[in-house]
């Protein structure tokens, strides 16, 4: 037997969906796109169940319900799940209304039923069964009340077998009837509905029969045929509102309450400003700092006992070299940043768990507007603070094809992960007293960025009408510290995964070919190294926002398409060290660094934050942008506008370091 799971999004699906398997679950993606597919085994059953994506109906409006239409239209299913949330009756049945058009059984788990006591809304199970004509159960998955009755149900299929009961007007009824034996399918309610809506997706079971049917219908209604079918839904589902649920709608919640102050029409973007400034200097900051340093201590101790020992059993000068100064010092000097980014996860799942961050997506859709974007767009910006990648990947979500490029190009210009050690360290050493204020200043000149660039793009690149925006807005949730503890500690062992393996790869390029001359030679100045000659010819490039040209510089930037974080790893190969700190002493005390100050610092920051993204996410733009020529197009613009921005930067700051 096979069970499809479905819902709308933050109605507890994924909730429901772990406490019917357990651990009896297997995760992939659907075929051709990367949402999540969740399938498993229900407790004490052998019954296949399938977590389709949260939805609000089974129109193609995005990605998530072309799946879920298409794998109901088109899979053998046995029942339909439907979860439902009893403080949203109305939006929850629209898409209830159309799972019993496609004449699957179906029950229906009535989920947040206690919350819904609290608020005064009372629901009446009979009539509202009686009303659906199918079994309805009320649950609450987070407090796992009434779940094993419902696997109970499910497993002696003690359910209704429902026989769907017309909710459209006599003349739409009459239509869709004469419809069905035309197309005659399994779902021939389903598909004669859509053929009204003049859905895109079914025209192929369209005949000449019922494109007549059809468009006397339209000139008889004088209107979209899709909004009339819409119409009559929300007419039926107001009608079971009014018999089957009652509610004390004076209560004002706790969501209520804090939402009169986040989401204020006037203090709402500088408690947001705040929010991220407390995020960024907690994680960059004074505290931040002291763990790095911490760990780098550890690190140096770990790289001199390794160098004792390797002397020890007789090595070569140059394989301990390998060892130290190139493997351990590459890779050392990002794990050395583990604790702060264990601090940026912590805080921004904190963030995202309690419902804040959707209320700020909604709050920011006005501004996206004027720049031809949407709220949809900031979900890319805040997964970016984590890994470019799968925020490039999620813009898929975005309806509207010029509104997704837009916000593919610009989601790398958020300070990742990968990105945080280059901004830790440069405003560590060259901010001591102002460190989390220099890596707060820079979120925010990221956004900055991304408006001013978004501007450009409406204005010379891309033009037309944008999406609108629209999204659910959820109770304020206490966070799951379980969860949290699980998300930050996959996002801390896929960061040390990449150290493990991309950086450790790319750190031993880099000692070989500081290590090495064209001759190879070895223990040479490594001024005289394959690499400094290869750095002196794209020197010219920085020059105008370091005021000097510096190959180390240049060569650690380009290590940043390989990974951002290889830029400081790259810095501590260079400069000849095998450990570094949180202040940078060591990387910046050397001869290669020590013409850094804090302008040609913030500017060479600056350039490293919009310049091109690594390879990685170069290949997701790539696959999203669905062109080779789009693909550079972006990084063309991304790495322009770096260039520009850090030569502004510098320019300004050694200004006012002249005057001073």
């Amino acid at each position: 037997m096979r069970v499809a799971l479905i819902g709308n999004q933050n109605s507890g699906k994924t909730t429901l969906f772990n406490l019917l398997t357990g651990t009896n679950q297997k995760i992939g993606n659907w075929p051709g796109v990367t949402i999540e597919k969740k399938i498993g085994i229900i407790r004490g059953t052998d019954f296949e169940i399938v977590d389709l994506p949260g939805v609000y109906s089974l129109s193609p409006y995005s990605v998530e319900e072309e799946i879920s239409r298409r794998f109901l239209f088109e899979e053998k299913i046995d029942l339909i799940l439907n979860i439902v949330d009893s403080t949203s009756m109305e939006r929850s049945l629209y898409l209830t209304t159309q799972l019993l058009e496609l004449g699957i059984p179906m029950m229906i788990a009535l989920n947040m039923k206690d919350i819904a006591d609290k608020r005064g809304i009372h629901i009446d199970l009979k009539t509202l069964e009686e009303k659906l004509d199918t079994t309805i159960l009320s649950i609450s998955a987070l407090k796992k009340t009434n779940v094993f009755n419902l696997i109970q149900y499910i497993k002696m299929g003690d359910y209704r077998k429902n026989n769907y009961q017309h909710i459209y007007d006599h003349e739409l009824e009459d239509a869709i009837e004469s419809i069905k034996p035309i197309v005659d399918t399994k779902h021939s309610r389903f598909l004669a509905v859509k053929l009204i809506e003049d859905d895109m997706v079914f025209t192929a079971y369209h005949t000449d029969e019922t494109r007549k049917i059809v468009s006397a219908l339209s000139k008889d209604y004088l209107r979209d045929m899709e909004q009339v079918i819409a119409d009559e839904r929300y007419r039926y589902i107001e009608n079971i509102r009014d018999e089957a649920v009652t509610a004390n709608r004076s209560q004002m919640t706790w969501t209520d309450k804090i939402d009169n102050v986040l989401l204020h029409r006037f203090f709402a973007i500088p408690i947001f400003m705040v929010i991220m400034f407390g995020i960024y200097y907690l994680a960059a900051g004074p505290i931040g700092s002291y763990t790095t340093q911490v760990v780098g201590e550890y690190m140096s101790m770990f790289s001199d006992w390794t160098r004792g020992l390797l002397i020890d059993f007789g090595a070569s000068s140059w394989s301990v070299s390998l060892v130290v100064d190139g493997m351990i010092a590459g890779v050392g000097a990002i794990l050395s940043f583990l604790p702060q980014l264990a601090i940026l996860f912590l805080l921004i799942s904190l963030l995202e768990t309690t419902g804040y961050m959707s209320r700020i997506a909604f709050f920011l859709d006005r501004i996206f507007q004027k720049v031809g974007l949407s709220g949809k767009s900031l979900i890319p910006f805040i997964i970016g603070s984590g890994c470019s990648i799968p925020a490039i990947m999620s813009a898929r979500t975005i309806n509207d094809e010029t509104e997704k490029r837009m916000t593919i190009m610009l989601t790398p210009f958020i300070p990742c992960s990968a990105k945080l050690p280059i901004i830790t360290l440069f405003a560590g050493y060259f901010f001591r007293n102002n460190s989390g204020l220099v890596s707060a200043s820079l979120y925010f000149f990221a956004i900055g960025v991304i408006f001013l660039s978004a501007l450009i793009m409406k204005k010379f690149w891309f033009k037309g009408k944008h999406s609108s925006f629209i999204l659910q807005l959820p109770d304020y949730k206490v966070p799951n510290l379980k969860f949290i503890i699980f998300d930050v500690f996959e996002k801390i062992k896929a960061f040390i995964q990449q150290a493990g393996s991309i950086i450790l790869l790319a750190s031993i390029i880099v000692w070989f070919l500081i290590s090495f001359s064209w001759t190879l030679n070895y223990g040479i100045d490594p001024n005289q190294s394959i690499l400094a000659s290869i750095g002196k010819v794209l020197g010219w490039i920085f020059y105008p926002m370091l005021g000097t040209y510096s190959w180390g510089a240049a060569v650690s930037a380009l290590q940043g398409l390989v990974a951002k974080e290889q830029i400081i790893a790259s810095m501590a190969i260079i400069a000849g060290h095998s450990e570094t700190t949180s202040e940078g002493t060591l990387i910046f005390g050397s001869s290669v660094f020590s013409f850094f100050t804090p302008a040609s610092a913030y500017a060479f920051m600056v350039f490293n934050l919009f310049s091109a993204p690594c390879f990685g996410s170069i290949g997701a733009m790539n696959k999203e942008l669905g062109s080779t020529r789009r693909m550079w197009q972006a990084v063309l613009f991304q790495t322009g506008i770096a260039w520009v921005l850090a030569v502004i930067v510098y320019q300004i700051g050694h200004l006012i370091e002249v005057i001073l």
